[in-house]
This record gives C-alpha cells, structure tokens and sequence, in this order.
C-alpha cells in the first residue's frame, strides 16, 4: 500500500512540474513579445538621438554624409529589426510545439488551453510564413524612398504592419488568457493537496 501511495505521490508531483514547465514556456514566450516591441521602437528613437547628440568623432562623420546620414542609420536599423523578428518568429514556433507537446502530455490537460496554445502557434506561424517576408521585401524597397514622396509600397507595407500587430495582440491576448488559466489551477492544486516542490524518486 505505502508503495501505491510513493507512486501516486510521484505522478501527481511530477504532473505539478509538467504545469510549472508550461508556465515557464508561456512567461518566456510573452516576455519575450513584450521585449521585441520594446526592441523595435527603440532601435529608431536611437537613430534621432544619435543625429541630436553624436559623439565628438561621430559629429564631422555625420555631418559629412548630410542628409544621406538618417535614412543610412534608418536602414542599419532596418536590417537588425528584420533579422531580430525572423529569428524570434523561429524562436516562438520552437517555444509553441513545446508547450502544446507539454499541454497534450499532461493528464489533466484541458481543451482550452490546448486551443490557446494552438492559437498562440497558429499566429505565430501564419505571421513567419505570410506576413513578415512580405513586410520585408516592401520594407527593402522603400527603404532610401524620401517619406515626402508617395509610395505605394509604403502604403501597403503600413497595412501589413497593422495586420501584423492585429495578429500579435491576437497572440499575445492568447498567451495571457493561458497563463492565468496555468497559475489558477496550480494554486488550486497546492491548496487542495498541498505543495510538494520535489517529486520522490520512484523505487
């Protein structure tokens, strides 16, 4: 009988980690989000406050380029967002199949958090493959495009962007809706059978 109970013990413990592990994933995957908007805004902004405040050797370089300075700096910048997007899209779907492999794995797993979780991957995916290269090819060619003259590829590059932001906060509100449900029913469980932070060695 005690060795039942070991087990039983060992299962329900082990299942508490399973939980923990898919918080862990989410809180990674949605600070993550949080961080890459930070990121974006702020790789621009720099570009102004380099122009209004460069260092004493970057001034004579900056003020000799005129008026190509902004939109080379806007470029660089360019560039480094669009790798930094790619590789974090790739970053996500690795962090979405774990949490939806760790979701379906646990008994208890229920289907809104495996609908959650599919949603939370199926943006991410559909932004990856559909709308990140499209904003990255118009982004390119708009790219030394003065903002005074009219584009059309500007125009539909902004639509694209506010589809993806659109998708994003789909994602995002997802993420969060997953993580409550997470934290709700472990502190359900630590209530009603009592926290054990690590799970006995089977025999």
């Amino acid at each position: 009988m005690s060795r039942l109970s070991h087990r039983i013990g060992y299962t329900v413990a082990l299942l508490m980690h399973y939980r923990r592990l898919a918080s862990l994933l989410v809180g990674a995957w949605l600070s993550g989000s949080f961080g890459m908007m930070v990121v974006a805004t702020q790789n621009f902004r720099g570009v102004d406050r380099l122009l209004e405040a460069p260092s004493a050797r970057a001034a004579p370089l900056l003020r000799e380029l005129g008026d190509d300075a902004r939109p080379l700096l806007r470029y660089q910048v360019s560039e480094l967002n669009r790798w930094y997007f790619q590789m974090w899209e790739r970053t996500q779907l690795v962090l979405g199949i774990a949490v939806l492999g760790v979701l379906l794995f646990r008994a208890e797993g229920r289907p809104s958090m495996l609908i959650l979780s599919s949603l939370m991957l199926a943006s991410t995916a559909a932004v990856h493959w559909l709308i990140t290269p499209e904003i990255i090819r118009l982004g390119r060619s708009i790219d030394f495009v003065p903002e005074t003259v009219f584009s059309e590829a500007r125009n539909r590059f902004w639509g694209l962007h506010t589809t993806y932001s659109i998708v994003e906060t789909v994602k995002i509100g997802a993420g969060l809706a997953l993580a409550v449900m997470l934290l709700r029913r472990r502190k359900r469980r630590a209530e009603k059978a009592g926290e054990e932070p690590d799970p006995p060695d089977p025999v």
